[in-house]
């Protein structure tokens, strides 16, 4: 594993942060991909271990799962999931594609290992893998990507809304032979509810807190008003003969040209366009890079209210001299079923969490089939703001409080 964490595919990692623009919001949030990634390496190794008391697991399917939890994250860009809402790409193509690369250092190292091992990594990522349960370990509801993230970020951020009891749910994994699947056994009922309500309030409390993607929608529009300018052919600097300005361009980027960059570029660009001489582009930037943020509320209002409250704020933002392409951003996250809470409900088997019914006569049963506690987070919540400038905020917000009842008025602030 040494010489895989010295890759230079790997070390990249320390150059992309694990929470994108957190930091903006949560000072002590600075911490990288490379971090997290040894940390999922860890505790995959700890639950082989423990399930190996009692499986037979092979050395190939171990060295399988350890490597891919460990190069999981691989193929991410610069921010992350930004960067893939705006440019329509996502990172566990290019992980798979790195893997199987000849050419990447990490290939080149899994190949030396055994000729197998990276189509087996590949098909791990893919959920193709089989022993199917070693996949879900990597990748599912219940995996220790997750396990991982929750705890290092409710540390780094100072929330304290993802601690759970990890020991207790490592100590109560198992495996469904028979159908092939990972299983909480009946004492680890409370430990994956615990769970479960962690990540449930780490992405209300924190990865959707307003002021964190208030910023990302900044860095957002900053990046397709670049993209648009050089649709236009107008002119946009860009360091000349990089992969970021290929990416700009929309030109196909090779696997070594993605791997290329990291956070760093972006930065670095962005504080250049600060001087751009399209006066959008320049005000974004500065914005961006200063911490200017947008304001942020949340369109908590009766369904049949939305239309015209957003219409006529979209109209005050633009009467002010903003762009709504730029300036009014619409902030709906499609991910926050899977990511954000549990629900069983159009789930694949594989993404479930299964868990042992009882002692006595015990059986294996979908989680939320058992338990109360599942099945009242399974009701979830919807995402739906909206990010406009500081400079227009009075007015946005006495347009909001005409329109919303006093429960939902809680929803506006910054």
């Amino acid at each position: 594993m040494v010489s895989l964490i010295d890759s230079r595919e790997f070390q990249r990692l320390r150059r992309i942060k694990q929470l994108g623009l957190a930091l903006y919001t949560y000072q002590g949030a600075e911490h990288s991909r490379f971090t997290h990634s040894l940390g999922v390496l860890h505790l995959m190794t700890r639950v082989l271990d423990r399930l190996g008391e009692k499986y037979q697991i092979s050395l190939a399917d171990r060295a399988a799962a350890r490597a891919a939890a460990l190069l999981h994250d691989i193929g991410h860009g610069p921010f992350s999931h930004v960067m893939e809402k705006v440019l329509g790409f996502h990172h566990e193509a290019w992980t798979v594609r790195a893997v199987l690369s000849e050419e990447t250092e990490v290939g080149q190292e899994l190949r030396a290992y055994s000729e197998e091992l990276p189509q087996s990594i590949a098909h791990i990522i893919e959920g193709k893998f089989q022993p199917a349960a070693l996949a879900q370990l990597v990748s599912s509801q219940l995996d220790v990507d997750r396990m991982d993230y929750l705890l290092r970020d409710s540390l780094m951020t100072g929330a304290k809304y993802g601690i759970y009891d990890l020991e207790w749910i490592i100590n109560a994994l198992a495996i469904d032979s028979e159908g092939d699947r990972i299983y909480v056994e009946a004492r680890g009922l409370y430990a994956v509810e615990e769970y479960l309500q962690a990540r449930y309030y780490m992405f209300r409390q924190v990865y959707f807190h307003r002021t964190l993607r208030s910023a990302e929608a900044v860095l957002r529009s900053v990046l397709r008003r670049a993209l648009k300018l050089l649709e236009a052919h107008e002119e946009v600097w860009c360091a000349p003969g990089t992969a970021f300005e290929k990416m700009l361009r929309r030109e196909p980027l090779t696997l070594s040209e993605h791997l290329a960059m990291d956070d760093s570029d972006v930065i670095f660009h962005v504080k250049q366009w600060q001087a751009s001489s399209d006066s959008i582009l320049s005000d974004l930037s500065r914005r961006f890079v200063q911490r200017r943020l947008f304001k942020a509320i949340d369109v908590d209002m009766p369904d049949e209210e939305h239309a015209g409250f957003l219409a006529a704020a979209r109209e005050v933002t633009m009467r002010r001299g903003f762009d709504p392409e730029y300036y009014f951003i619409e902030d709906e996250a499609g991910d926050v079923p899977y990511y954000a809470y549990y629900t069983a409900e159009g789930a694949e088997p594989k993404a479930r969490i299964y868990v042992e019914d009882g002692y006595a006569r015990p059986r294996i049963r979908e989680i939320s089939e058992v338990s109360d506690a599942v099945r009242g987070l399974a009701r979830g919540y919807q995402l739906h703001r909206v990010c406009f400038p500081p400079e227009v905020k009075e007015e946005v917000y006495a347009l909001y409080h005409s329109n919303a009842s006093p429960q939902s008025a809680v929803g506006a602030g910054d």
